[in-house]
């Protein structure tokens, strides 16, 4: 299914609106006009400067993920708050800020106990592009503005932070749902961005092994960087050479941050008994979990999965390892579009040409 924009001719937007990229049906999306949002109680409204395509939007427009149409796609956002609703404090309008994909209230029962994620109800605190407009756009409005805004310190870039609020912030959490410990062996299955970020994130938390599979050398080169102590590339078998290289072992977590049906079947493979399989990668078709290696229910594994964390404090704790300088996201941002060349971003990120990791597109 293509992905390219409808050729659209530019004319001045007219005053109150702006541009956002409208979903309009499976493989029908355009770059439209819509009415700048404003702000109700405890929301804020911000000028995009800097977005980006996940993933998740490609699911989306070719139909595998459904959202109403008229939506605005896109819940990636770095921006200046333009207007705050009441009872929203401590915020000036005018501050860069950063917005997480996921946007909890930080109230309900769920919020409280720590699955900010599933804010009200399963995926629920995944709004932006799902359930209410999102960021590819010049406006965004953003709900629970107190609980969602981060203030970027000055001393970081647009691009140093963009890669935080979705991919970065789920592939850290793939490793820490896994339960990733000191000296642990792990795979990571799939070195797109969130493998990437998972890879990175497994180092993070002590590994002292890191697997990295895929078919792609690029991308097996860029893993490297973000901590792989050993790639498989795609003429091998994955599941018989970490077996091998791990002396018959197996490894203690394997995640799966692609979302195919093989890739899990092999992480679950590779995955020592009483190990965890961390699942972080979004599946749209039927998944089925073989009885041979799951040890027919028996063998002491578990799998979790996740959803991007999300929040304000997230968001100050990410931003605080890249002023430590204890994480360098700025490979991951391989192209930069304009909002008017979006359609371009979206045919190539979804063709994964060009060594394309993460593509960015400037706003403002």
């Amino acid at each position: 299914m293509p992905l390219a924009l409808p050729e659209r001719k530019t004319r001045q937007v007219p005053r109150g609106c702006m541009k956002a990229l409208v979903f309009r049906g499976p493989g029908n999306f355009c770059l439209d006009e819509k009415a700048i949002p404003h702000t109700g109680p405890g929301e804020a409204v911000i000028e995009v400067r800097l977005t980006s395509i996940c993933g998740t939007d490609i699911h989306i427009v070719k139909g595998e993920c459904q959202v109403p149409f008229g939506l605005t796609l896109g819940h990636e956002a770095v921006g200046v708050i333009h207007e705050l609703g009441a009872g929203v404090t401590g915020y000036e309008v005018g501050q860069r800020v950063m917005v997480a994909a996921v946007t909890p209230c930080g109230q309900c029962e769920p919020c409280l106990s720590g699955h900010t994620s599933q804010c009200t109800t399963a995926l629920g605190g995944w709004r932006m592009g799902r359930t209410i407009d999102g960021a590819q756009a010049q406006y965004v409005l953003i709900p629970y503005a107190q609980a969602n805004l981060a203030v970027i310190p000055d001393g970081l870039s647009d691009e140093d932070v963009l890669p935080l609020v979705d991919v970065a912030s789920a592939g850290f959490s793939a490793s820490e749902n896994g339960r990733v410990r000191l000296g642990d062996t792990v795979a990571v299955f799939g070195q797109g961005p969130l493998g990437l970020c998972a890879t990175l994130g497994a180092k993070l938390m002590g590994a002292s092994e890191v697997f990295a599979v895929d078919t792609d050398a690029g991308r097996l080169k860029m893993s490297e960087r973000f901590g792989a102590t050993h790639t498989v590339p795609g003429g091998e078998d994955p599941v018989q050479a970490i077996w091998e290289r791990t002396g018959g072992r197996g490894v203690d977590v394997a995640i799966e941050a692609l979302g195919a049906q093989a890739t899990f079947e092999s992480a679950l493979r590779v995955l020592k008994a009483g190990g965890v399989l961390s699942s972080v990668g979004q599946y749209s078709g039927h998944l089925r979990i073989p009885l041979e290696p799951f040890g027919a229910g028996l063998a002491d594994q578990t799998i979790v999965t996740t959803l991007c964390p999300g929040g304000k404090e997230r968001m100050h704790r990410l931003m605080r390892l890249v002023e430590a300088r204890r994480i360098d996201l700025a490979p991951l941002l391989t192209h930069v579009f304009t909002l008017d060349d979006i359609g371009k971003a979206y045919e190539l990120f979804a063709s994964h040409g060009d060594h394309v990791l993460k593509v960015a597109v400037r706003v403002s």
